[in-house]
């Protein structure tokens, strides 16, 4: 489970990370307002960088065998898209989010839920590193 779990992570993040990157102001559509300053634009690239960094993370990490560094990598996941999920939800249910983040929030919250199923599932490590 653990492996479709973070290449499904990688290939999202990795998909909104190049978004960002490559077409800020269409993925942004409904936030971003059409005539965006150059300098909106660049924020939103630079937040694409360690998109993609995570992605890669996930994806490396996706076949690793169970270890303290997996674990890492499934607290960071749980934490990224719990923090997002929750920053979702308080759009969601104030109206200042866009009519977007409705399908947004449920995908954000149905991998921090798998994340933190994974996270209860893994054997607990010891201070070797090992289960």
């Amino acid at each position: 489970m653990v492996k479709y779990l973070l290449t499904a992570a990688a290939v999202y993040l990795g998909a909104i990370g190049l978004a960002l990157l490559f077409v800020p102001a269409r993925f942004g559509v409904g936030a971003v307002p059409p005539d965006a300053s150059p300098e909106l634009l660049a924020l939103l690239r630079l937040l694409g960088g360690p998109l993609l960094g995570i992605a890669v993370l996930n994806w490396m990490s996706r076949k690793a065998p169970p270890s303290g560094l997996r674990r890492t990598v499934l607290l960071a996941n749980l934490v990224g898209f719990g923090v997002v999920a929750a920053n979702d939800v308080v759009g969601v249910v104030t109206g200042d989010a866009r009519d977007l983040a409705r399908i947004f929030v449920v995908v954000h919250l149905a991998f921090a839920a798998a994340f933190a199923v994974a996270l209860v599932r893994r054997a607990p490590v010891t201070a070797s590193g090992r289960a």
